[in-house]
């Protein structure tokens, strides 16, 4: 595969035909579509393009708005451009074309650094979207394997840094009640995306905070107040909410499949998404990883900390697809949308990416055909460029 750190755009208009085209929206056959300078140029073939004929299924490139770590690095760990090199690189062998680098809760200085290499980065490594700063406003009851040390209420430092304008898409992961809903509707007024998370917020509490402009759930039913008879929680507030979207890991550890499959039936169509929360694993034989007072491990397809507790995810976002048609029992259309159109709609980034359309991001992954067991990844294109994965 190229190295992504010497990017240069394919100015040449190149036409690529499927066997079948997954567009966003529905699979076609013998389809053409055409790039010219990173963007889709049309859904046909063009007079003086390159013509290529690819056999498997083309579709939108994945996008991933939790992405801790890969390629043997975590971005807490070392917030530098070369991380995100080597994350953005192996999650594109994985089908991924566009990821949020996530900040686990950390000091001020750590979070300055990490959007300080983001703004590097988006200037010459395509694919990276934004930041998402997972806490620190967390609640200490719900932080998982967050540090309780550095979980506090949000500065007015913290809200500008949040606000930058140089950093691309942002997205905050906040518990509602250590943040107020002032800070929220501040926030969402530059932009920012507002998700709760690590909560143990009442169900009126969370109601409060999408009124006040949060519209997401990070990671669904994990860290947060759950569902019940007399008070519904964070996840009854996501079940009862039409309009907001849910993050879900579909690794079959983080959420049972019934229970993705309840929420899959509660929830909107269109509002469930698929996230990673990969750590270091994608693209990495590293079985063992040492993050501030854990050491986690690999025991197969889960990693725990010495704790015993959940500790982020080890798939890819192929992973995740392949797990939503055999668990979840979603057709392959269905699971590709997760995987694309829905975390764009969710990002406010549907005008450039997570479908095929004139305009877009020439974003794609070529999988093997679906009648030919799980769907794997033979070629992703980043802005049109071909990373020549297993073509």
């Amino acid at each position: 595969m190229q190295c992504i750190a010497a990017w240069v755009l394919t100015l040449m208009k190149t036409t690529l035909i499927a066997t079948q085209l997954f567009d966003g929206h529905q699979i076609r056959f013998d389809q053409p579509i055409t790039f010219d300078d990173g963007r889709v140029h049309s859904l046909d073939t063009v007079s003086g393009a390159k013509e290529i004929r690819v056999n498997g299924l083309l579709a939108p490139g994945f996008i991933d708005c939790q992405v801790n770590g890969g390629g043997g690095a975590l971005f807490n760990q070392q917030p530098t451009v070369g991380t995100l090199k080597a994350m953005m690189h192996a999650h594109a062998q994985f089908g991924t074309t566009s990821l949020l680098p996530t900040v686990i809760s950390s000091d001020l200085g750590l979070a300055i650094t990490a959007a300080d290499a983001v703004t590097s980065a988006r200037e010459s490594i395509p694919g990276i979207l934004g930041i998402h700063f997972e806490g620190p406003h967390l609640n200490d009851i719900r932080k998982g394997i967050h540090n309780q040390q550095v979980l506090r209420p949000m500065l007015a430092s913290e809200l500008a840094l949040y606000q930058r304008q140089d950093l691309g898409q942002v997205l905050v992961t906040i518990a509602p009640e250590v943040v107020s809903a002032s800070s929220i509707e501040a926030l969402t007024a530059k932009g920012v995306v507002v998700s709760l998370g690590h909560t143990n917020a009442t169900y009126q509490q969370a109601i409060q905070a999408l009124a006040a402009g949060a519209t997401g759930f990070t990671h669904l039913f994990n860290a947060m107040s759950q569902l019940g008879s007399r008070e519904p929680g964070v996840v009854g507030a996501a079940f009862a909410d039409e309009e907001s979207w849910c993050g879900l890991i579909a690794d079959g550890h983080h959420v049972h499949p019934a229970s993705a499959r309840i929420a899959l039936k509660q929830k909107t169509r269109g509002k469930v998404f698929l996230v990673t929360d990969a750590m270091w694993t994608p693209g990495s034989k590293e079985k063992s990883f040492q993050f501030e007072t854990h050491q986690i491990a690999l025991h197969g397809d889960k990693l725990l900390s010495h704790t015993g507790q959940l500790a982020g995810a080890a798939i890819s976002m192929i992973d995740a697809v392949n797990n939503c048609i055999t668990l979840f029992q979603l057709d392959v259309s269905e699971a590709l949308r997760m995987a694309s159109l829905y975390p764009a709609q969710f990002l406010g980034q549907q005008n450039v990416m997570g479908a095929f359309f004139e305009g877009a991001y020439a974003d794609c992954v070529l999988l093997s055909l679906p009648e030919h067991g799980a769907l794997t990844v033979k070629n992703t294109w980043l802005r049109g460029q071909s990373l020549a994965i297993n073509y």
